[in-house]
């Protein structure tokens, strides 16, 4: 570029803004008009808006303890955003305001929809629900293009969920008044049966008269009377625990999760997860309204939020199975503690008084169940009490009215943000299109300026392959360019060749890589040689350590042949070494030029990777100990000015530049790129057809290829 771009000052920033101003006054008006037909050609939407308070219900009502005072508990909301949300709250709204099809007439051409259509439709496009901090007042927010319909839905949401938190509130208590009915009325039949069971003890041993609460003082009796006792608590315990896991085993998976919060599952555990899952589900629905399906941000929260609703479930699951041992476990007392007792009698029929034990035990028996019947009793009196007991755990605050404006789209803010947004992307561009392309633009630009050929354009590659593949037409890159440096060195010849580039991280060292296992693959002897000994890459590349390398070459502690690395069909290789604070400076030139004369009589080609060379001096020293140098640029990295200056320092130590390599070239450039990326396309086909290996049995290129490059070759200069 000139000097005057080099040298840019805030006056040719604000001439380039006049000189332009006609392209940024032309991006901000289609901008500005583009956003006000689009907001203008959106549908209108009404929001209305109900009100509710909410209040965390006791898990259970206790008579004769003090209730403690609500408090404020943010999890809790969370999780009535979720309920609300919900399919057991939404599909009885549907139903009730028949939106399959009046939503269908908007979006389904008056077809009615499927009650899951519409349900999706409406959490993802019409509901909002929302809460003010540290309140707990919940917002249900509903948009509608019918005015009357939002503040329909928004009311109906709002009586659907009060009913269903009433609902809530009393079904386990009502579930627990039906099992202990039923447990009272099967006690029943069996004091029934215990007490005949004693009379027809009392007439067989002609005892008429006994009082049947008549106990005898011995301690074996006693013994017995305190084993009957413990039988009774355990029994009572194990229904308890039986009834609590009937009642959890018959509740749906996804029910289960608004168990918790309720204080129906007291596990910290469990109470934390369904914490990080609503903030997980919270974080993403806020996240679906800024980025598109397939943002890698809201894929990762997705993800994240789906394997903690995997880990609460299965904590459920473990929590019923703790309920199913715990009932196990208390039945499994329950029968020992009989078996025990049952010994217990055994051991007193054979006393003495072996004619009352018969009676006693009965007796005993019956005493027992009618206490244990007692027990029932009072424990349903105290559930029937405390069922009356008014439960009033949400009330609505105020009933959605219809609005008058729209709410979508919002002209303003649309407007503000267009106008905001064209003037950057308008200055943006200007400055864009005039000063900071300043790289080479195609093929033709970098021949016409450097005065250099070039060897071979090396497609965009997210990750290059570590790997050479004769077979793959991903590989045919750096076939070409093996071919044309082999045209253009001396053949039959062995040559020390630096590839080097203007500055870091232009890819020198995977390009070289590539390049030598495609030279090895075509037959050739080749040699790798990372000298780039202040950043390696090579090692790592193949695979191997760095130590010993070519440091310790040039400081005599090891020969180079002990130091190169040899694997069947991969060049050979020569790392870095460890020696610390080398440098490959004019220190070591002589060792260089030495170890260069000692390599080449063994292989076609040795080939150098170098640092930068600019900012370092390591490449000047190895380009003035090889037979020739390649340069390799990035494409649109570096601008001409530091390329140009690179050849400078080349040209400057008097070593030919064979050619250019350019390297990460994007397909589709719509520049003269396209004349190599479409005859790698080419091949691409070619081999994904099956119809050609890629190379003759010989290891040669087929003719047709040959003349491909060629010509790509001898393509005139632009």
């Amino acid at each position: 570029m000139s000097s005057s771009r080099e040298s840019a000052s805030l006056g040719d920033f604000v001439s380039l803004l006049r000189l332009r101003k006609a392209l940024v006054f032309l991006v901000l008006a289609l901008v500005v008009l583009t956003t006000a037909g689009v907001t203008a050609l959106l549908p209108k939407w009404y929001l209305s808006t109900a009100k509710i308070r909410v209040e965390k219900p006791e898990s259970e009502v206790k008579l004769f303890q003090a209730q403690s005072n609500s408090f404020y508990d943010p999890y809790f909301i969370q999780d009535q955003f979720e309920i609300i949300q919900s399919e057991k709250i939404l599909f009885p709204v549907i139903e009730n305001l028949s939106l399959n099809a009046v939503l269908g007439k908007f979006i389904n051409e008056g077809a009615a929809l499927p009650s899951a259509i519409t349900y999706r439709y409406m959490t993802e496009k019409m509901l909002r629900v929302e809460s003010r901090r540290s309140t707990s007042l919940i917002e249900i927010n509903v948009y509608a293009r019918d005015a009357a319909l939002a503040a329909a839905i928004a009311n109906d949401i709002a009586r659907v969920y009060s009913e269903d938190r009433i609902a809530l509130a009393t079904s386990d208590q009502r579930e627990g008044l039906v099992q202990l009915r039923r447990e009272l009325e099967k006690q029943e039949r069996v004091v029934i049966t215990q007490r005949d069971r004693v009379e027809k003890i009392r007439k067989e041993l002609d005892i008429a008269g006994v009082d049947l609460n008549q106990r005898y003082s011995d301690m074996e009796i006693e013994t017995l009377r305190q084993m009957q006792n413990s039988l009774i608590a355990l029994r009572v315990d194990a229904i308890g625990r039986k009834t609590r896991w009937e009642r959890f085993h018959g509740i749906r998976s996804e029910d289960r999760r608004n168990l918790v919060n309720a204080e129906l599952i007291q596990d910290p555990n469990i109470q934390n997860l369904l914490q990080a899952y609503l903030v997980g589900d919270q974080n993403v629905t806020k996240l679906k309204g800024r980025l598109g399906e397939n943002h890698p941000d809201l894929i990762s929260m997705i993800e994240n939020r789906d394997k903690i609703l995997d880990q609460l479930d299965n904590q459920l699951r473990g929590y019923e199975t703790s309920l199913e041992m715990a009932y196990k476990e208390a039945d499994a007392r329950v029968t020992e503690l009989e078996r025990q007792l049952g010994q217990a009698k055994v051991d007193q029929i054979l006393s003495a008084r072996d004619r009352m034990r018969p009676f006693e035990e009965a007796a005993s028996k019956l005493d027992d169940e009618q206490r244990l019947q007692t027990t029932l009793k009072l424990t349903l009196r105290q559930r029937e009490i405390d069922f009356q007991v008014p439960k009033k755990t949400i009330e609505i605050l105020n009933h959605a009215e219809p609005s008058r404006r729209a709410s979508k789209p919002n002209w303003p803010l649309n407007l503000l943000f267009a106008f905001v947004f064209g003037s950057i992307l308008g200055i943006g561009t200007a400055v864009l299109v005039e000063y900071f392309d300043t790289s080479f633009r195609n093929v033709a630009d970098v021949e016409s300026k450097l005065a250099l050929a070039v060897l071979g354009v090396i497609p965009f590659s997210r990750e290059p392959a570590k790997a050479y593949d004769p077979g793959s037409p991903d590989s045919e890159p750096f076939r070409v360019l093996q071919t044309n440096l082999n045209l253009s060195v001396k053949s039959g010849h062995s040559t020390a060749l630096v590839i080097f580039s203007a500055g870091p991280g232009e890819g020198k060292s995977t390009t070289l890589r590539q390049l030598a296992l495609a030279m090895t693959a075509a037959g050739e002897r080749v040699l790798i040689v990372d000298a780039d000994v202040r950043r390696p890459t090579q090692h790592r590349l193949a695979n191997v350590s760095r130590d010993p390398g070519l440091t310790d070459v040039i400081l005599g502690k090891t020969a180079w042949t002990d130091a190169v690395r040899r694997a069947p069909g991969t060049p050979d290789f020569l790392p870095s070494g460890s020696a610390g604070g080398v440098t490959l400076s004019l220190l070591y030139v002589h060792k260089l030029r030495e170890f260069v004369a000692d390599v080449k009589p063994h292989y076609d080609r040795v080939l150098f990777d170098s640092p930068p060379i600019i900012g370092v001096s390591d490449s000047s020293v190895l380009a003035s100990v090889a037979d020739g140098t390649i340069l390799l640029i990035q494409h649109r990295r570096n601008p001409e000015s530091m390329v140009v200056r690179a050849r400078q320092i080349i040209d400057g130590l008097k070593v030919p530049i064979v050619g250019v390599v350019l390297n990460q070239v994007p397909t589709g450039t719509g520049e003269d790129y396209g004349y190599y990326t479409n005859n790698y396309s080419y091949y691409s086909h070619e081999l994904a057809d099956g119809s050609t290996s890629g190379r003759n049995a010989d290891g040669s290129r087929g003719k047709e290829k040959l003349e491909l490059i060629e010509k790509t070759k001898r393509r005139p200069r632009a």
